[in-house]
């Protein structure tokens, strides 16, 4: 996954905190600027006017000095406009840019494993050196040169018109949305320290497993082994398909993960003081009382996080939930269309087909835990692929200092690949892997990943694949898109899509997989990214649902939050899961932690599988590296029109249903 470190206060629309009267010095401000610009531009006056009005406070001045602002700084000659974009693109670049740089720097060794400063990292890490960063914009009157100046379309005014648009139109778009709200610093110091914590419960969350025991009394780890909930839980699930007997050791995993997700793991266990067996499934230690249990502090946090966005509702009239944001301002996606393009993945009738193959190819009715079953070609044994990993990259340091050369061997220009690979820092995580893209040309992109103690292994490897495609992303959406402010992607999800399809070529860079079976490798793509897609429509659906009903009930304590999860989960897998997979006493489809540290996250995950395969589907044929960097380098519009540009076609699960079903028959050919 990426990871952003922005200012959360400069999202969007807005209230004032502290209004004055500017009905007559509005009116006056308009009236000037029509008799000495014309007629024509009377439109472009009266909204500017009241969008500077609406954000206009007595720490600005008076109603005096707004009209007079106003009158003296309204532009409407074309290149003046042209200029003016122009100053408030590098500005605006130069700003956030060193912030950006500044704070993931600070952040830097609370994120990373090994030189620990317990006690200093977590508090660097929290460190903001602009804390009232919004509320200066505006005192500054930076924020109000461009609001009068430059209009902020709707979602839906943007998905309307935004074909037509010329770059410079996408840029003053992009200029005007960056100021929002008027923060307090006070909320925004709040919401940063919620962040954080919610952030810190996840990375810390590492269930020991070395006393887990299955239904027959067997252990499957090692002592004192530790795997992060939920990531590395489910990655051995996946790992033990490849194990004799692996299906008690998934069981009992899934035990592992259904304790996470209720709080019912024992205080004992996840302290490390317990050395006894503990069986999951019975949840006993030692045949016994298990003792106290973790309890609600999952859903405590997940409370904080909704009582945190009641808080900033106020300051967003036009989006004035949670969900609303999260849609319209950063995915740029309306609810209802999101929602309906993961329904439809699920009710695709490939899935029962391919619940078929996977019951034929295990040799037993399936169980919940298959939903995260990937490898259905042949499900390789860890150990022999750590091997691969080990005999290809020593450390993830020597993965570091191949990246040029693997980037040449997956098709990009020596020129291209040096620049590439020499602009990327790999280092181990204390918690899940996650990509941190530079800001500002100059600086390089950060790929952080897991690691075994003495070499990287599969997971780590597997996951740096992941980040490398967001790195890839980063690095071209930087330094090849020539507009400051159009530099990016339009999500997370457009991001997430390349992120799926480097690490869809993992086991090909370290040998394990010829690329010379093409087109059966496609094959098993389509259906593999088709399970992949279903396994995390699930939780985004829930998750979605969770929040609505918070909305509709806030003042939920975390013991009812808990309850409404697990009706939610077992509704879902009843209606999408269960024809397939058999009934859920796991409630898998809650386990994902990134509820937790990434609130509303999960559909990305979901679209970018959708845009992965449809973006890898128009690629066949086709130059992977000079397209990875065409479409990386379209710039920040709105996913839909992105991907029209791109592939020529909007975000759809069709292609990859399609390419399912055909997968899926060549994998049944003799």
């Amino acid at each position: 996954m990426t990871l952003a470190t922005t200012d959360s206060s400069l999202s969007a629309s807005t209230s004032n905190p502290s209004p004055i009267a500017l009905g007559d010095a509005s009116s006056r401000a308009v009236a000037a600027l029509v008799a000495k610009h014309g007629e024509t531009h009377r439109a472009a006056v009266v909204s500017g006017v009241a969008c500077v009005a609406a954000r206009w406070s007595a720490a600005d001045g008076n109603a005096g000095e707004f009209e007079a602002f106003c009158t003296k700084h309204f532009v409407a000659d074309p290149a003046e406009r042209t200029r003016l974009l122009s100053r408030l693109e590098g500005a605006l670049e130069q700003i956030m840019g060193h912030l950006y740089e500044m704070r993931r720097t600070l952040r830097r060794h609370h994120d990373l494993r090994g030189d620990e400063f317990e006690g200093v990292d977590d508090l660097l890490a929290q460190f903001d050196p602009s804390p009232d960063l919004s509320e200066q914009l505006y005192r500054q009157k930076l924020a109000h040169l461009a609001l009068l100046n430059f209009a902020r379309p709707t979602l839906e005014e943007r998905l309307r018109d935004g074909p037509s648009w010329s770059p410079e139109q996408w840029a003053a778009t992009r200029v005007a949305h960056q100021f929002g709200p008027r923060i307090p610093v006070e909320l925004a110091d709040r919401a940063r320290k919620n962040s954080f914590e919610a952030g810190k419960f996840v990375s810390d969350f590492h269930v020991p497993v070395g006393g887990v025991v299955d239904a027959k009394g067997k252990r499957w780890f090692a002592a004192g082994r530790r795997l992060i909930a939920h990531w590395l839980v489910r990655e051995e699930i996946k790992a033990g398909y490849g194990d004799a007997d692996g299906v008690h050791k998934q069981r009992a995993l899934s035990w592992v993960m259904a304790r996470h997700i209720d709080g019912t793991i024992p205080v004992r266990v996840m302290n490390g003081e317990e050395t006894r067996d503990w069986n999951p499934e019975t949840n006993t230690v030692a045949g016994g009382d298990p003792g106290d249990m973790l309890g609600l502090v999952r859903y405590e946090h997940w409370i904080r996080n909704f009582r945190m966005s009641q808080e900033f509702d106020p300051l967003y009239p036009d989006e004035p939930t949670a969900i609303a944001r999260k849609f319209a301002l950063e995915r740029e996606m309306p609810e209802t269309e999101v929602e309906k393009l993961m329904v439809d993945l699920l009710e695709s009738p490939v899935r029962r087909d391919i619940a078929a193959f996977m019951t034929k190819k295990l040799g037993r009715t399936l169980e919940p835990f298959d939903v995260y079953f990937d490898d259905i070609v042949e499900a390789k044994p860890a150990t022999e692929l750590n091997a691969a990993v080990k005999a290809r990259f020593t450390d993830v340091k020597d993965f570091e200092r191949k990246l040029p050369t693997v980037l040449r061997e997956l098709g990009f220009s020596a020129e291209d690949a040096d620049f590439l690979g020499t602009h990327i820092r790999v280092e181990v995580s204390k918690g899940a892997g996650h990509a941190m893209r530079p800001e500002l040309t100059g600086y390089g992109a950060w790929l952080r990943t897991s690691s075994l103690e003495q070499e990287m292994g599969w997971d780590g490897f597997d996951t740096a694949m992941h980040e490398l495609g967001h790195n890839l992303e980063q690095l071209c959406s930087t330094y090849f898109v020539a507009r400051p402010a159009l530099r990016g992607v339009p999500n997370t999800a457009c991001t997430e899509a390349f992120a799926f399809l480097y690490q869809s070529l993992a086991k090909r860079v370290v040998g394990v997989e010829s690329a010379a079976e093409a087109d059966r490798q496609f094959a098993v793509d389509a259906v593999t990214t088709m399970l992949g897609a279903c396994q995390i429509a699930g939780p985004s659906l829930l998750e979605l649902r969770v929040w609505r009903w918070l909305y509709a009930n806030p003042t939920a304590t975390p013991a009812e939050l808990r309850t409404e999860v697990l009706r939610i989960a077992d509704n879902l897998w009843a209606s999408y899961f269960a024809r397939d997979f058999g009934p859920d006493p796991y409630r898998l489809l809650a386990a994902y932690q990134h509820m937790i540290a990434y609130p509303l996250y999960l559909p990305d995950y979901a679209l970018g599988q959708m845009m992965s395969h449809q973006i890898r589907s128009y690629l066949r044929g086709k130059d992977l590296a000079a397209e990875t960097k065409r479409i990386t380098s379209l710039g920040c519009l709105t996913p839909d029109l992105w991907m029209r540009k791109a592939v020529g076609s909007p975000v759809s699960p069709a292609s990859l249903a399609q390419d399912a079903a055909k997968g899926l028959k060549v994998l049944e050919s003799p």
